[in-house]
């Protein structure tokens, strides 16, 4: 067997080894957490936490970004050789747990139901590995935990904006997401497109009110506010080129008339979700075009304001093609998934669309199918998948650390 195969058998054996060794560890981090969830921008307890694991690895940090935000600085031998960075969130969701697990959220109406909790002891898992091993590789990686990935504008945007790679510049971001859906002990993979820009559309239809039977003396602005939505539905269907996956749906209407009364104005929110950064901005301009037209044409005025939200994640094809072969010979060929887009959004699109990146998912499907959505009061993830998250996530950045 040539020397190379036989040192990447060794490693793989290594991180292994010390995946087992520690995934107890892991396993109770993740419930600490899961137990003390803490709302975006909120992380305080969960930001102190982290510290203090870190600092029993003896590993420097600086805390303090977006209030709660860390970077730990991981350093192997030849710290300057090249920089990387791995990302896990922090902050949980306003839900009230219901997945009767023994470890439940101590905190009313507030709950790990995204999977936070795992990106972040998988992230600790890492650090606690790649801290063994620092001996047989070069360079820096960037432990990043970050605050407020599920409330605009995003602690990603925001941690760069403080500046929290002021010094060391990662050469490529790697972060990762469970998966309900998927086997526990799988990884899936997405390169190019991978998740959706995800903008808020605000339409108020101004005009004027008044007696339902006396329609000839008012401005309809519920049937106004009606003919904009079926109008916006051309953006999608005629005017975005169909090999763009975009979707454009409304969710709430507020006209607070009555069965005889016209409301003088009416209020309409929706989501804009595209895979395409040029064409998002050319589609909110058809939006102010479609819809004050049509008011007008109708006698009414409307005010529109669109919510700028995460943009497109993009998964750079040469660092996702290289962490599908590192996932291969980890995990397996049979345990490597290759996945489709997704129309959600993640704040890690905001790394991705300035370092290459990639992200990624790993199952967390409990064997008697109790797993839960994401986002809901039930979701329970197996915690056997943590072995995969931090071993996997381990061994990606020991490889991507040794590449040429």
């Amino acid at each position: 067997m040539p020397q190379q195969a036989c040192n990447t058998l060794f490693m793989q054996s290594q991180i292994k080894e010390l995946t087992k060794q520690y995934l107890s560890q892991i396993i109770d981090i993740r419930r600490h957490l899961h137990q003390n969830p803490e709302l975006s921008f909120e992380e305080h307890n969960t930001s102190a936490y982290i510290q203090k694991q870190l600092s029993k690895l003896n590993i420097p940090f600086k805390a303090g970004f977006v209030k709660t935000g860390i970077i730990g600085y991981l350093m192997g031998k030849n710290p300057d050789k090249r920089t990387i960075a791995l990302r896990a969130d922090m902050d949980a969701l306003p839900i009230n747990e219901n997945s009767n697990c023994e470890f439940a959220s101590k905190n009313e109406g507030v709950m790990h139901a995204c999977g936070h909790d795992a990106h972040t002891a998988a992230l600790l898992g890492a650090a606690m590995i790649l801290n063994e091993l620092k001996e047989q590789w070069e360079g820096t990686v960037l432990l990043l935990f970050q605050p407020a990935e599920e409330v605009f504008p995003g602690g990603a945007k925001l941690m760069m904006d403080e500046g929290c790679f002021d010094g060391h510049e990662p050469e490529m971001i790697i972060g990762q997401h469970v998966l309900p859906n998927m086997k526990s002990g799988h990884a899936g993979f997405k390169s190019g497109m991978y998740m959706a820009s995800g903008d808020e559309v605000y339409i108020t239809v101004k005009g004027k009110g008044g007696h339902a039977a006396m329609p000839h003396t008012l401005t309809d602005n519920v049937l106004i506010a009606s003919h904009i939505i079926v109008a916006l539905q051309q953006v999608v269907s005629r005017i975005v080129p169909a090999q763009i996956p975009t979707v454009l749906s409304f969710g709430k209407v507020i006209a607070e008339g009555a069965t005889n009364i016209i409301p003088e104005t009416v209020e309409i929110a929706g989501t804009l979700r595209t895979m395409n950064e040029e064409w998002r901005a050319r589609i909110k301009e058809k939006i102010y075009e479609i819809a004050t037209a049509t008011a007008r044409a109708m006698g009414a005025d409307c005010e529109i304001d669109i919510k700028d939200g995460y943009p497109v994640v993009y998964n750079n094809e040469q660092v996702t093609n290289q962490a599908i072969a590192f996932s291969n010979e980890y995990l397996g060929k049979d345990r490597t998934e290759l996945m489709d887009i997704r129309m959600t959004a993640e704040d890690f699109g905001y790394y991705s669309q300035k370092y290459p990146c990639t992200f990624y998912r790993f199952g967390v499907a409990q064997e008697n199918g109790e797993t839960g959505s994401l986002h809901t009061p039930q979701f329970n993830l197996n915690e056997d998948s943590l072995e995969t998250a931090a071993g996997l996530l381990a061994y990606m950045a020991y490889n991507f650390m040794q590449a040429d």
